[in-house]
């Protein structure tokens, strides 16, 4: 019997405001049409401030399409087994860079701490990015991988910063 897997599957939908022209895109029109108009038919006292634009909504700011739906709250996302190989794919590349592991060439330790800077900054901006939209075992990895690679840099930055003095004080 063969083992059959649930094959995963995704969607993509674009949910920019603009076009590549600068324009409103005719769909996000036409959904704050149809959010208007809902919202006037089940509350027509409620929208004495004025029509909530889509921006707003995409702010955080509040207004009837912001507020998440009774089922949404109850169903959490899943921890993602990409976001995990995404998070350890870049933590392992700053932790080459900070000396972590061994050039396989030379047999020594890489540093590099502008590069490392670089990735655990990514690592800063995809937390930022998917804030409140991780599974919470999820945002615990990348969490603890971001608070152990900052730790790790400032060690190694404070190392580096010791050492240079002397190296300069050495050379005629």
């Amino acid at each position: 019997m063969a083992d059959q897997k649930q094959e995963e599957s995704f969607k993509v939908v674009d949910r920019r405001l603009f076009t590549a022209d600068g324009e409103l895109r005719q769909e996000i029109v036409e959904q704050e049409k149809r959010e208007q108009e809902s919202a006037a038919a089940k509350k027509p006292s409620a929208n004495l401030g004025g029509p909530t634009l889509v921006a707003d909504q995409k702010a955080g700011l509040a207004g009837p399409a912001s507020a998440p739906s009774p089922g949404a709250a109850a169903e959490a996302p899943r921890p993602s087994r990409s976001f995990q190989m995404l998070v350890d794919f870049l933590a392992r590349n700053a932790a080459l860079l900070l000396g972590g592991y061994a050039d396989p060439r030379t047999g020594q330790a890489i540093l590099d701490l502008d590069g490392a800077r670089e990735m655990i900054d990514m690592l800063d901006a995809l937390r930022e990015t998917t804030r409140g939209n991780l599974a919470p075992d999820d945002d615990r990895l990348l969490v603890e991988v971001l608070g152990s690679l900052k730790m790790s840099y400032l060690e190694m930055s404070k190392h580096a910063a010791q050492a240079m003095p002397g190296k300069a004080k050495s050379r005629p």
